[in-house]
This record gives structure tokens, C-alpha cells and sequence, in this order.
């Protein structure tokens, strides 16, 4: 039985879509991340409508999510091959119809890359077959505004889960448009969430009312306001290589009502921040290969030699952030990595170097759909 056999609008549309995806494909090199690809791709493509767009780019990522497997196979087949395996069961015309595309029998085998360097802390098995499904979305409901999101998103028909004061959502709801994002809930993956349980940790054992507070890779400020929520009053120094990001930040503070703050641009890796801190958040950067299931294309395009070039930045950020700690201070060094040179490797550094780990774990975010962290907290002496 040929595609053409297939006549129900619902096949003719998928075929559709399916050589816009082959087309955009082809085009792309890996050059930029592929969500500024197709987001440009599109912008000058109009005729697309939210739709179509939609279900294209969730055809393109079906392709990435199979890594390097079935080299075999027609860029075509092999995004009808990543479609079919990203739900777990099909009606048996889409069955047929999927039949009707050759497709082998066989498992994919090569999705990851890199497999040598993921930490032994990690189910091989069950993370490499995580990347065939896209992550949830995530948000953190911030202090005292439980019920109030859980109202907005209930009158809105948005549906949820609720754990904690974690929100899970379909990837496709525009929670901006029935939520103040940042003041009443923050969009923030569950595993990033869950490294508040080392703030925790840092918590219990201060000493200091108002800890002195340096977020030394601040980003858009996500870890900060994480901190702040947990910790209360402190004095927040942020940085960050990037004024763009930096920029971000800051407007991501006023919408969460953080007033009370330093903000410095700087490379990590030589900062001065001119005091010293009882706390400094060393959210650095890295491979993000804990985070590939929501980018899979890098599943094809990453660098192997890319992770020798992480560790070195991320050796050089702690090397000088850990000067500026107070005696008895505490780093809470995290990742989104799965490869133990970037993790345990660089803990094990810092221990030679004289900090004392106090508690270090894997957030498993392959487990539940989330993105997969680690994270470490140290102290000196």
C-alpha cells in the first residue's frame, strides 16, 4: 500500500507538513539553535498559519530526537520514524499508514553521543530513551500566590498537575497571558526547582540573618529569585558576561518585586566583586546536555571537544568565585550536565582545593519529563 492510497484530510495534511519539515531541514546547519532557525524560518515564510507552524516544528524536532540512529534512512523516513515513536500508541490506520513509509523494526540505537562521559549517577537506559519525548512546562508558583494561580489557570480551562509548589502544563499554554509571570509564578524547569532543596540545606546551617548573597552566572535571574523566595532577606550581588541578559534580569526583578539588589557586568572567570559573600551561586555554564530533550538537535551538532572547553570555564569560574567566600562560606555549584567531568569531577577539584562538600545529588528530570541538573554545596573552612 503507497502514501497515495491515504486520501483522509488528516493524512494529506500530515504529508504536508511533512515536506515542509524535509525542507526546512535540509536548509538547516546547526549553526544557531534550532528554535532561531525555524522562528526566522517562518518570519519570512508567511504563509504558514500558529497551526501548521506548530506541526511542523514538531515534525523537525522528531527528527533530531533520534540522535544519530538510522543513518540509513531518507530525512524524510526518519522523521515519520521519530513521530511514530514520540507517543506510545497509535490507532491502527496510523499504523498502516506510518507502514506505508518503510520503516525498520529495529530500536533506534545511537541517540545520545557522548555516552562514555555521562556520570554513573545516571540511568543510561532510561535517559537516552527520555530524549524521543519533549519535556512539560514548568512553572513555580511563588510564595503566597498558590491558589491564585491555580484560580487564573482553572478559569481559563488550562489544564495542570500540582505538586508542591510545582505547576506542570502542556508545552503549548501561554501562561503569560493568564498569569503575572515572575510576580505570581515563575517559569522554571522542575529539576531547577528542585536545587531550592541545597538552599534549603544552606538554610538551616547559616548563621547570618541577612546573608551576603553573590549569583556569580546570574543569567535572566531565575536562581536568584529561587534564592530569594527560600532564603528572605538577603544582600543579592548579581553578574553576568552579558549586559543583554543582564537587561532581562533586571526587568524579571521588578516584575517579582526584587528591589534590593547589586548588578555588575563580568566575566566569572576573572570577577572582582569588591567584597566577600557567605553564599555565592555558581550556576555555570555548560554543556547542557542534561537539556537536550528540549534542544535535540544538538544530539547531532554538539562538539565532542566542546565538553573539554566547559570544563576549563567552569574550573576557571570556581578557581575565582571561591576567593571571594567568606571564612565558613558556602558554593552552591550547579549544572545542567549529565557528564561527570563537569559535575563530580569539578566537585572533586574543589575539594583539593580545600572545600568541604557538605551534599551533592543528580536531579533526574528524565524520570518525569523534566530537564536532568546537578548541583553541589561546599563549604570552606
Amino acid at each position: 500500500m503507497s502514501k497515495t492510497d491515504f486520501q483522509h484530510p488528516a493524512f494529506r495534511r500530515f504529508y504536508s507538513h511533512l515536506n515542509s519539515a524535509v525542507a526546512i531541514l535540509q536548509s538547516y546547519d546547526g549553526g544557531i539553535p534550532f528554535a532561531h532557525y525555524i522562528k526566522s524560518y517562518f518570519s519570512q515564510h508567511k504563509k504558514f498559519g500558529s497551526k501548521d507552524r506548530k506541526q511542523i516544528s514538531g515534525l523537525c524536532y522528531c527528527y533530531f530526537r533520534l540522535g544519530r540512529s538510522y543513518p540509513q534512512l531518507t530525512t524524510e523516513q526518519k522523521i515519520v520514524m521519530g513521530y511514530l515513536l514520540s507517543k506510545p500508541g497509535w490507532p491502527d490506520e496510523w499504523l498502516a499508514f506510518f507502514g506505508s513509509f518503510h520503516l525498520p523494526q529495529a530500536p533506534p540505537d545511537n541517540i545520545f553521543p557522548l555516552a562514555a562521559y555521562v556520570s554513573q549517577g545516571i540511568n543510561g537506559d532510561a535517559f537516552v530513551k527520555s530524549h524521543l519525548v519533549q519535556p512539560d512546562l514548568f512553572l513555580r508558583i511563588r510564595p503566597g500566590y498558590k491558589e491564585v494561580v491555580a484560580d487564573k489557570l482553572k478559569a481559563a480551562d488550562i489544564p495542570f498537575i500540582v505538586t508542591d509548589d510545582s505547576l506542570r502544563l502542556p508545552n503549548n499554554v501561554r501562561v503569560e497571558d493568564e498569569i503575572r509571570l515572575n510576580r505570581e509564578a515563575v517559569v522554571q524547569d522542575l529539576s531547577s526547582q528542585r536545587v531550592g532543596a541545597l538552599l534549603q540545606v544552606y538554610k538551616a546551617v547559616k548563621s547570618e540573618p541577612v546573608p551576603s548573597v553573590w549569583d556569580c552566572c546570574a543569567a535572566s535571574g531565575g536562581k536568584s529569585i529561587l534564592a530569594h523566595d527560600i532564603l528572605g532577606e538577603m544582600e543579592l550581588t548579581v553578574s553576568d558576561i552579558r549586559s543583554s541578559i543582564l537587561f532581562n534580569l533586571k526587568k524579571r526583578f521588578r516584575e517579582a518585586h526584587i528591589n534590593n539588589y547589586r548588578a555588575f557586568i563580568a566575566d566569572a572567570a576573572k570577577a572582582n566583586p569588591g567584597q566577600q559573600f557567605d553564599l555565592i551561586i555558581a550556576d555555570v555554564p555548560c554543556s547542557g546536555s542534561g537539556t537536550w530533550a528540549r534542544t535535540p538537535e544538538q544530539l547531532q551538532y554538539f562538539e565532542p571537544a566542546c565538553v573539554g572547553d566547559f570544563v576549563k570555564l567552569q574550573s576557571a569560574i570556581a578557581g575565582n568565585t571561591v576567593q571571594y567566600l567568606k571564612a565558613g562560606g558556602y558554593l552552591l555549584y550547579i549544572t545542567c550536565s549529565v557528564f561527570e567531568k563537569e559535575n563530580e569531577g569539578q566537585v572533586n577539584l574543589l575539594q583539593m582545593a580545600g572545600l568541604k562538600l557538605v551534599e551533592q545529588r543528580y536531579f533526574r528530570g528524565y524520570e518525569e519529563k523534566a530537564d536532568t541538573m546537578f548541583a553541589a554545596l561546599l563549604k570552606t573552612s
